[in-house]
């Protein structure tokens, strides 16, 4: 329900952005308020991670966002809405996805066996998509074409489900930190726990590569999904109506649901690093899409350009799930993280620049050409290299 709720609230909130600007700075600019907490504050989740429970974790991060979505939906309803209570409901909910993703990212392996890690990546990446980017951006975009604060107040009541499944969830939750005799490890500073998630990411050369990999591809893919609501919505060129922005967004989830299903037989018959190198060119093709204008076809083509793109993620967190200590997992995946979404605000504040002094196409062929230019890295990352690190 969290996905679900996600993907109501993502389009709602540039909707309504473009209800009181058609700024690109300004509206790149909700983008970077949600993404930029992952620059700020990605390293204290992940520490965090490592030390709390962590379905408690999501529990109270999914609270928060009841309490903050239902109040701009009551802003919203009075008339109200400014674009600076924008950008604070977009920062500080940005502050609780990445405590909210860490953890959820870091519990995983405490509920599912190790081998079968990649089998629960993939189901879990599928449920994602369905309710994240499938349901979610039409259920948005056709509330938000009754009434953006029913979009809102939609988005609110679906955290509050997921809050009470998460409490449903039975068991302990928080990892277990030993010393090197077996007792129980004394606390230190979060300045010390920082550092040692930082300090194994950086002596792993493979996670080291697929982060910087990540935050270059997130950061194009950022610069594009800034600006594309003032490319896709009336009066823009593709000439979309609420609705249909969210029909549009939604269009890459059909691929990656039947990607979903395909990953295991690709992966036997190309191997990890080739199906990850598609995995690349599918990103690049879907992020310059939309210069093709026609939505029919700007759809289509990210339909069959995202079959492979899911392999990326089933792939990559797996093999970091299964080679990082559990104790130190929230860490490792905050610090990657840190590389990997931080750089997402820096794009959302890229696209704005480009867009407002060359026009937005030039965001989306950029966006493209720096995602197809990450090919050059994958020689770091052949399976020779995966093996090595997956039973090193």
């Amino acid at each position: 329900m969290s996905n679900l709720a996600d993907g109501v609230f993502q389009v709602a909130l540039p909707l309504l952005a473009l209800r009181l600007t058609r700024s690109p700075a300004l509206i790149a600019g909700v983008s970077l308020a949600a993404r930029l907490p992952w620059l700020l504050f990605a390293l204290q989740a992940g520490a965090l991670a490592d030390r709390l429970d962590r379905r408690r974790t999501m529990v109270h991060v999914d609270l928060v966002r009841v309490v903050l979505i239902g109040g701009l939906a009551g802003v919203v309803a009075l008339g109200r809405e400014e674009l600076a209570v924008l950008y604070v409901v977009a920062f500080v909910l940005g502050i609780g996805e990445t405590l909210f993703d860490t953890a959820a990212q870091s519990i995983l392996p405490m509920v599912v066996r190790k081998e079968d890690l990649s089998k629960a990546n993939g189901r879990l990446f599928a449920v994602e998509i369905v309710a994240n980017e499938f349901v979610g951006p039409p259920l948005g975009g056709l509330l938000a074409g009754t009434a953006i604060a029913l979009a809102f107040a939609g988005s609110a009541a679906c955290y509050a489900v997921a809050a009470l499944a998460l409490f449903a969830l039975r068991g302990r939750y928080r990892p277990m930190r030993l010393a090197a005799d077996g007792t129980h490890a004394p606390p230190v500073r979060l300045r010390t726990d920082i550092v040692e998630g930082l300090r194994y990411l950086r002596g792993h050369r493979v996670l080291r590569t697929f982060a910087f990999m990540t935050g270059v591809g997130n950061l194009s893919n950022s610069a594009a999904l800034a600006v594309l609501p003032l490319y896709a919505v009336a009066p823009g060129p593709m000439g979309l109506s609420a609705s249909g922005f969210g029909l549009l967004l939604a269009a890459p989830a059909l691929g990656m649901v039947a990607g979903s299903v395909l990953v295991p037989r690709l992966e036997r018959r190309l191997g990890r690093s080739r199906l990850l190198a598609t995995s690349v060119v599918s990103f690049a093709i879907m992020s310059a899409a939309p210069l093709l204008t026609r939505p029919a076809l700007v759809g289509a083509v990210q339909v069959v350009a995202a079959i492979p793109f899911l392999a990326w993620n089933v792939i990559v967190v797996s093999l970091r799930q299964r080679i990082v200590p559990e104790e130190l997992l929230g860490r490792v995946n905050a610090s990657y993280r840190l590389l990997a979404w931080g750089a997402m605000p820096i794009g959302s504040a890229l696209g704005g620049l480009l867009a407002g002094l060359f026009g937005i196409r030039v965001v989306f062929a950029f966006s493209g050409l720096a995602n197809l230019a990450l090919l050059a890295c994958m020689p770091l990352v052949s399976d020779r290299a995966i093996e090595e690190a997956d039973t090193r």
